[in-house]
């Protein structure tokens, strides 16, 4: 749903327990247990990182008994339109004489007619 390639998930609690690591194997115990094993429940923090992408999120879990049938997760809020590597800032410009078309300021003393 996030659109991450390798998210490394842990409980935002300060004890760094880590659910899902971009790791091969160092995690798969967990692949077939619940949340609440966890002690993860309503209002609880998730952190996920994407350090391929440069990419974090914090995901708050809300508890509801309203979601459709056969549906287990709604992911609601603002979710990134595009995922992946920052875009460059853009370099500022010098401005001469309130243009930045390149030109500069004649330095001839000649007459001109």
């Amino acid at each position: 749903k996030f659109a991450m390639v390798a998210p490394d998930v842990q409980i935002d609690d300060g004890k760094g327990t880590i659910l899902i690591s971009s790791e091969e194997g160092e995690t798969e115990a967990n692949n077939h247990r619940k949340l609440s094993d966890f002690g993860i429940r309503n209002g609880t923090r998730l952190q996920a990182d994407d350090f391929l992408q440069d990419y974090t999120l914090l995901i708050n879990v809300l508890h509801s008994e309203d979601l459709e049938k056969d549906v287990e997760f709604e992911v609601v809020g603002d979710t990134p339109e595009r995922i992946g590597p920052k875009p460059p800032e853009p370099t500022s410009k010098n401005i001469s004489n309130g243009s930045d078309d390149g030109a500069q300021p004649s330095t001839s003393t000649g007459n001109q007619q």
